[in-house]
């Protein structure tokens, strides 16, 4: 029988055990995957190719995950693995996005690209905000002339706001797991 050579240590945890295995679980990860992540980072040693971790929302009631052997081709496995990389998640995770049907994940969206695009509408948000406040200390100061310039911001307020809201929903909508109960069904605009 030809069986694989593991390196195992055995790590005294001094009380972190808990904390250990409630992370792992919230990461939908194993203890193990956490831990040679962790090690890792502290050697400054490239984890290029694995997963990075991002934490899943839960269904309420979620209590422990349970460990799943499935059996796949070559070729599913490995469309798997390149999935969960592309959604910068762990295969279990990403497995259970599926599963739960998070549209982004079933659309073979990028969840990246979805977060950065929301950040990207935040940010311009937030100029607008300073806009306004700036113009708003134009006109206490009766500063009438340079407030002018701010006419055709203030022209396209409203529309802009409602563009970053329907994004904003849009996005997290496309991040959230569906849910689907025997007696009702949710639809999602695109």
């Amino acid at each position: 029988m030809n069986t694989p050579t593991h390196d195992f240590v055995t790590v005294e945890m001094r009380g972190l055990k808990a904390a250990l295995v409630a992370r792992a679980q919230a990461q939908r990860v194993s203890v193990s995957e956490l831990v040679r992540g962790a090690v890792a980072r502290d050697l400054g040693l490239s984890t290029e190719g694995e997963p990075r971790i991002w934490e899943m929302p839960h269904p309420a009631g979620h209590i422990a995950g349970v460990k799943l052997s499935i059996r796949m081709s070559a070729q599913e496995a490995s469309q798997l693995a390149a999935g969960a990389r592309a959604a910068g998640l762990s295969r279990g995770a990403y497995l259970a996005g599926l599963v739960a049907n998070v549209p982004v994940l079933s659309a073979g969206g990028s969840r990246a690209e979805h977060i950065a695009e929301l950040r990207v509408s935040s940010a311009e948000l937030a100029t607008l905000s300073r806009n306004i406040h700036r113009l708003t200390v134009l006109l206490r100061q009766a500063n009438i002339e340079p407030a002018r310039a701010y006419r055709e911001m203030l022209d396209t307020l409203a529309s802009d706001v409602r563009g970053h809201l329907k994004l904003a929903a849009r996005t997290l909508a496309n991040l959230q797991p569906s849910n689907r109960s025997a007696g009702s069904t949710t639809s999602h605009t695109k």
